[in-house]
């Protein structure tokens, strides 16, 4: 049977304007792989934990306590819980809460010469780990903004050299979804 792919469209709620991917990735691959996309595509290092959220059913990494009822992400497959059209959510460092909507674009049959998962393209860059949430990068981009801004050298200081919250390469994400994906 032809391998499957998906087309994601990737997009962090509660951030404006919008920063958002365009991936495809096999469907084949599990809750915890697409996990790892997603952390590539925004720019992210895995540092916190995640769930995501189908059908109303949660899936994430199990809690050895067992106090937080989650689907375990190794199990599941994104070609037996989602189809074309399908919406889903994943949610990142459920201390800054981030928030994204998924969409299934499009599912076609893998081009023999093409290597996934790759980004096909995208908008603006990922915001830098523990800012805050969309509310702490909101206010982050205030103070990048304005030379005059009373944290301007604090927050320049704490963004990695050459930050630019304007700029995307899908180019680099798919070599790095290529190697680590």
């Amino acid at each position: 049977m032809p391998r499957q792919i998906f087309q994601l469209r990737i997009a962090l709620a509660g951030v404006r304007p919008t920063i958002w991917r365009r991936v495809l990735v096999p469907g084949g691959y599990t809750l915890d792989r697409l996990h790892r996309v997603v952390q590539h595509a925004i720019g992210w290092r895995d540092c916190h934990l995640h769930a995501f959220e189908i059908d109303g059913a949660q899936y994430g990494e199990p809690d050895p306590q067992g106090e937080l009822a989650v689907h375990d992400e190794l199990d599941i497959r994104l070609d037996t819980v989602l189809g074309k059209g399908s919406r889903f959510h994943y949610t990142y460092d459920f201390g800054d809460w981030w928030e994204h909507d998924l969409l299934v674009e499009d599912v076609f049959t893998a081009e023999a010469d093409e290597r996934y998962p790759t980004c096909l393209d995208g908008e603006r860059a990922g915001p830098p780990e523990d800012v805050g949430g969309p509310q702490g990068y909101l206010l982050l981009l205030a103070a990048l903004a304005d030379p005059e801004h009373p944290e301007h050298a604090a927050m320049r200081e704490w963004v990695a050299d050459g930050f630019d919250p304007a700029a995307f390469d899908p180019g680099r994400v798919a070599t790095l979804l290529r190697h680590f994906c």
